[in-house]
This record gives structure tokens, sequence and C-alpha cells, in this order.
């Protein structure tokens, strides 16, 4: 059976977070069609990862018998990222838009994973292809053509790291004005946030559905 790699990196709550709504649609929907399959889940959150160090860094481009123990240290610390998205089949992100860009917990884990030569920049790559869905959630609309869209960091920054650095097939789910239903100024968008998470929910489900029956095949 397939291994999902699902990552949330919201500071919300589920109830409180629309990217966590979405990933857990397609979770769900997943666990459905591979009821004996593997998740492996990753809260940013709740346990953030360690941010990139010299000895972590460095490790990186060092025969392991060169290591120092620090270096060792760090890059065990470091593998274990790495190991979980070599055995996924296909990954799931949660990534919210934190002023203009995302949580520096999902870059922490980037940091780590982006290892050149391995799951970067290789054609031995075992990342290489893997189908992973992004839910980049947003506040406002940044969308082409609205007046924010030199502000979207979100999509262009992880279609360059996890396209064309990691080489994975890369999905986006984008649920826009989330925030219409806390802020009195966007009262009238509201209609369009909870139109623009039904498609979002819709969308999770559909591709949830997608990848089980391609791995099933």
């Amino acid at each position: 059976m397939a291994t999902l790699l699902h990552i949330d990196s919201s500071v919300f709550p589920a109830s409180a977070s629309t990217s966590r709504a979405v990933t857990d649609a397609f979770r769900k929907t997943w666990e459905e069609q591979h009821p004996e399959g593997t998740v492996i889940y990753r809260d940013l959150a709740a346990n953030p990862v360690p941010h990139i160090t010299a000895e972590a860094h460095t490790a990186g481009f060092a025969a392991p018998d060169t290591h120092t123990p620090e270096q060792a240290a760090a890059f065990a610390a470091r593998l274990e990222f790495i190991e979980e998205l070599e055995q996924a089949d296909a990954v799931l992100i949660g990534a919210p838009m934190y002023n203009f860009s995302i949580p520096s917990t999902l870059k922490a884990w980037l940091d780590n994973v982006i290892l050149m030569g391995r799951t970067a920049m290789s054609e031995e790559s075992k990342v290489k292809g893997t189908p992973v869905t992004v839910v980049a959630s947003r506040g406002g609309s940044y969308a082409p053509g609205t007046p924010r869209e030199p502000f979207e960091y979100v999509q262009n920054y992880l279609e360059a790291a996890l396209r064309d650095i990691l080489a994975l097939d890369v999905t986006f789910i984008v649920p826009e004005l989330t925030m219409a239903p806390q802020n009195p100024a966007m009262a009238e968008l509201i209609p369009l946030f909870e139109a623009s998470r039904t498609q979002a929910l819709d969308a999770a489900t559909t591709r949830a559905k997608e990848l089980a029956e391609r791995f099933a095949a």
C-alpha cells in the first residue's frame, strides 16, 4: 500500500485553520482508499523541526566517516526528515500564507530535506516525480490580476523549491479570502470566501481519489 507524507504548518488548530481543514479532507479521503496504507504525519507548529545549522549543512557535503560528533548528530536528525520524504509515494503540505510567504517552520523543513546530490539536483533522487499537493491558503486574494498579485511569494517560492529543486510533481489548491469572516472590512467578501473554501475542499477530495486510483492500478 502507498505511503502518504502529510505536513501541516498552520499555527492555528483545525477549527480555525482553512489549510488544516483542506488537508484533513484530503487525508480522510486518502485513508478511505488506503485503509491498510501508511500515513507519516508532521505537525510543524506543534513539533517544529530544527532550523538548519552549520553542522547539519556541512555534513551534507562530507563523507560520513569524516563527520565530527557535532556533524554526525546534526545530520542524523536531518536524515530522519529526508528518509520520510524518500519513503513517501505522495506528499500533502498545508502552507498558509504568513506575511506574504510560508511559515518559518515549513521553510526549516525544506532546508533540512533539500540535500544537493541526494534529494536535489540528482538523477538518482528517490523523490523525483513524487506527487505533492500543496494547500496554499491565504487571508486575501493574490490571484493574477489582483492588486496584491506582486506580493504572492508562496506559490512562486514553493514551485521553485518543490518543482525546480526537488523535481516533485506539484499541484496547488488555493483557498482564498480566509480572513473575510474575521475582518469586518471584508464582510462583503464572505460569500466568495465560502465558495473558495468549498471549491478547495472538493479539489482536495478529488485529488486524493485520483492519486489513490493511480497507486491502486
